[in-house]
């Protein structure tokens, strides 16, 4: 059994609704306070909702996923505004049919066939592009951003599986 064990992290992309989104219940927030000090003792209320609104918008816009590679199973871990943790999903290696770059000539043959769709990765193409892509057990496509050394590791112990192109 192999006993190697590496992790990386890959800090997801704010969509730009969640932004817009963030500042609008700022805004809502404040504009409520004022009206509250005004003389509407009831938009203390609103102004404590909208609050609670920011709280839950900048907690779950705040995304880093956590890859963990260990004895033969990839383990994906959502981390929430550095505080909060949340499995995704293990994948053993044995079920993975083939991983390589994103844009790799390997994965034509898989273009065809319909998988559920999984985007692990920071969400941004980068030119030189640094996600992959596996197939999982006939299901799943997954889409993740490791680093060179999470990969060499895989490889090591799935070479026919990995691709580096």
């Amino acid at each position: 059994m192999s006993d190697a064990y590496y992790e990386c992290m890959v800090q997801r992309k704010t969509p730009a609704y969640m932004i817009f989104l963030k500042w609008v219940l700022i805004l809502l927030t404040v504009f409520s306070g004022l009206l509250s000090f005004v003389g509407l003792p009831l938009m203390i209320f609103l102004a404590a909702a909208f609050g609670v609104g920011i709280y839950f918008t900048v907690t779950y816009s705040d995304v880093e996923f956590e890859y963990l590679y260990l004895d033969k199973e990839i383990t994906v871990d959502k981390v929430f505004h550095k505080s909060r943790r949340k499995r995704v999903k293990v994948y053993e290696l044995d079920k993975i049919e083939i991983m390589a770059p994103i844009k790799s000539w390997r994965l034509d043959s898989y273009k065809n066939r319909t998988f559920k769709l999984v985007d692990l990765s920071s969400g941004v193409e980068e030119m030189p592009e640094k996600r992959y892509t596996f197939y999982y057990n006939g299901e799943e496509q997954v889409i993740f951003e490791p680093d060179d050394h999470f990969i060499k590791m895989v490889k090591n112990v799935a070479p026919r599986k990995v691709f580096t192109d």
